[in-house]
């Protein structure tokens, strides 16, 4: 896999707090910020699928919950809640959570009402990413579990997403070796690899090791967006890799 015992982690100096998820919500919030629109549209793209996850859990049927996971962010900009959020309040999952828990007790009627895509409009819901129904393993799932899995599932995907386009100029060889990234040990040949790419195995092997310490790093700064401290990040890697276990 990706993040294997003897994979070395990535230094403490590389990670930048100064851009964070909360960061992003804050200049969110700000009604005057020129930047505030481009802000909101990177924080629906970025929890769209955790939020609908929650909300399809609690019962919603998928046009439902697609309303109200629109409605839940359009609440989010029109009552300017996200100026008031507060990074050092704990992690920005946890304020999410709460925010569309609180949001689904005492504001469901109203987001329920607004038409498919209400006034939230930075997210398509012909965008398959968001608007699939959620599919999970158990039925006895929780919409927190759920909320976890998909925001876990999320980061994981943007690190690939970033990974790939540091690679952009040679896909092909990418898309052979992130077998290695994703699969169960054992299930890609490095013999085959090797010679589909034209490569001896130790170089194969020697592009797979750089290829996750690289992918490791990429998922450490995705989860470093989300919190305000080192510490933190240790904490939330270490459940992020819990989930996805």
């Amino acid at each position: 896999m990706w993040w294997d015992d003897d994979e070395p982690m990535a230094p403490a100096d590389a990670i930048n707090f100064k851009t964070t998820h909360w960061s992003v919500v804050v200049r969110a919030g700000q009604e005057h910020a020129t930047d505030s629109a481009a802000a909101l549209e990177k924080l629906c793209r970025t929890y769209w699928p955790p939020i609908y996850a929650f909300i399809r859990r609690k019962g919603h049927d998928v046009h439902a919950a697609q309303d109200l996971t629109q409605g839940f962010f359009a609440a989010l900009l029109e009552k300017n809640q996200l100026g008031i959020a507060d990074p050092h309040r704990g992690r920005f999952r946890n304020f999410l959570l709460g925010s569309v828990t609180h949001f689904l007790a005492n504001e469901w009627k109203h987001a329920h009402r607004l038409k498919r895509g209400g006034l939230c409009d930075f997210v398509s819901l012909s965008d398959e990413s968001v608007a699939e129904p959620l599919t999970t393993p158990s039925q006895d799932i929780t919409p927190e579990a759920a909320f976890d899995r998909r925001w876990a599932e999320s980061l994981v995907s943007q690190a690939l997403a970033r990974l790939r386009a540091e690679m952009s100029s040679d896909e092909g060889r990418f898309d052979e070796l992130k077998l290695f990234l994703l699969g169960a040990k054992g299930q890609a040949s490095y013999a085959a690899t090797a010679a589909r790419l034209g490569l001896s195995e130790a170089a194969v092997k020697s592009a797979i090791h750089r290829l996750r310490q690289r992918f490791a790093e990429l998922v450490r700064a995705e989860v470093a967006n989300t919190v305000a401290t080192q510490q933190e990040v240790e904490e939330e890697l270490r459940y992020l890799l819990s989930i996805l276990s």
